[in-house]
């Protein structure tokens, strides 16, 4: 089988099966890349000590994240699975140390300073949106007019990650911007839409964030899903039940969602120092 073949056999296989597009992508590229590592060599004849060096190689030489290592895994796992249906001597099941992270969070403060630097409607509808209900920048990207329920206040969102479907609340505030953006730019499908139509460009909605930013003056190295992290964080703060943030961010395990936890500052203020009972 050529490589032309074989990268649509496996795309087939992986819409068959349901993953979603950005998946579908990802393991793509996955797989590209391994491709052009084993170069000449067929697949048939690529065995444990070959996968072992290539994976050695994502991590040392190309300096890949635990998240990308594990992407890569199941790429290659999906090949020899579902592609290839051959078992592979190899262990996919690679032992990595997940490293221990607590999200970057913009205080309510910074957020207020960040929303207020725009002045392009369909901007600010964007990011306001992405903070007021806790989206991802996918999400938005996604979401169609009709996703927008004004009658029970809900935002629908549709095939999320582990294409699962779920709603998110709609502030009456964001819905008033959003009728003022939506009689000014008249979208057809998309809530949010490129100049000649289609879905809005995720690498423009990255560029508005680091513009913005600055001009907001803001130093962390905030990005559209730090807008997310801090919707978590500040519903935490006011004393939301834990669990209502997990069916609003769509996190299978509340473990996911327990990682605010440790940056919620209202956790923070109900702890006293020892120092606070010392006579000094």
């Amino acid at each position: 089988m050529n490589t032309k073949d074989l990268l649509s056999k496996y795309k087939h296989q992986l819409i068959l099966k349901n993953y979603s597009s950005n998946t579908v992508n990802a393991y793509l590229n996955g797989l590209k890349l391994f491709l052009g590592y084993i170069k000449a060599k067929k697949l048939k004849e690529v065995g444990e000590k070959e996968l072992e060096n290539y994976f050695y190689h994502c991590k040392q030489n190309l300096g890949y994240s635990y998240s990308t290592m594990k992407q890569h895994l199941a790429s290659i796992k999906f090949l020899y699975e579902n592609v290839l249906l051959e078992k592979s001597d190899f262990d996919f099941n690679i032992k990595m140390k997940k490293p221990s992270t607590i999200p970057e969070v913009l205080s309510v403060e910074e957020v207020q300073r960040f929303l207020n630097t725009f002045t392009n409607l369909k901007h600010k509808a964007i990011f306001t949106l992405c903070y007021s209900a806790g989206l991802r920048l996918g999400e938005i990207l996604n979401i169609k007019i009709s996703d927008i329920d004004s009658d029970r206040m809900q935002i629908r969102i549709n095939q999320a990650k582990g294409n699962k479907d779920r709603y998110s609340i709609l502030s009456p505030k964001v819905l008033e911007l959003l009728r003022k953006y939506v009689k000014e730019y008249k979208p057809s499908e998309y809530l949010f839409e490129g100049q000649n139509g289609g879905k809005y460009s995720s690498a423009s909605v990255q560029q508005l964030m680091r513009r913005h930013r600055k001009k907001a003056n803001i130093k962390k190295k905030a990005t559209p899903h730090t807008l997310r992290h801090s919707f978590a964080t500040h519903l935490l703060d006011n004393g939301t039940d834990i669990r209502f943030i997990q069916e609003l961010l769509g996190h299978q395990h509340i473990s996911t969602t327990q990682i605010y936890t440790h940056v919620s500052s209202r956790s923070m203020k109900d702890v006293k120092s020892p120092i606070e009972n010392l006579d000094i």
